[in-house]
């Protein structure tokens, strides 16, 4: 979290599913607000979930946002004052959020970005990646592997969840979902 100096920087925080990645970003956000910080969060239009205007944990815990298409439209949504910009579901925006990540700290502010570190088939999840190569801090989590409870730093789809066509980004829309759809598994699990 920002050491009080005023100094921008990028936290990120990533795994798979179901690892808690959200519940964190709304801890930061709430000792962010509880000092007295001007925050922003952040939401994808294509994560419907919760409805619009929240980021909610699968574990029931939320927060009101902004809800944004692109990564484009979020310096709009940074007024003066404003010190930490809380962005949720990283894996939605694309490689554009980097840059815009980057220029928010460059310019004094705390930026947070949770989101997938890993596809569904275990693959890295842009722009995770890239934003964990410029980040200041970054906390890696796992979840629990619902076959064998051991850490799980993946997740899989379930056989019953389909297949999607269209572009990525229709792609990842047809498959935002939960335990309905997704299960946390670990290396040994991931492909069983």
């Amino acid at each position: 979290m920002d050491d009080g100096l005023g100094t921008g920087r990028l936290e990120v925080v990533a795994g798979p599913m179901f690892a808690g990645k959200t519940e964190e970003l709304v801890r930061r956000v709430h000792r962010a607000r509880y000092a007295g910080r001007g925050v922003v969060v952040i939401a994808h239009a294509v994560d419907t979930r919760s409805g619009t205007g929240r980021v909610a944990s699968h574990s029931g815990l939320e927060i009101a946002s902004s809800t944004v298409a692109s990564a484009a439209e979020i310096p709009g949504l940074v007024e003066p004052g404003t010190q930490l910009v809380a962005i949720d579901e990283a894996q939605f925006f694309g490689p554009d959020l980097v840059d815009v990540a980057v220029g928010l700290a460059d310019r004094g502010i705390v930026v947070v970005v949770a989101g997938l570190s890993v596809t569904f088939d275990g693959r890295p999840f842009e722009p995770l990646p890239a934003l964990m190569a410029v980040a200041e801090s970054v906390t890696k989590l796992t979840a629990v592997c619902a076959v064998c409870g051991r850490d799980a730093a993946y997740h899989v789809r379930l056989p019953d969840a389909g297949a999607a066509d269209g572009d990525a980004l229709t792609a990842v829309a047809a498959h935002v979902g939960g335990m309905e759809t997704y299960q946390a598994r670990c290396r040994d699990h991931r492909s069983r």
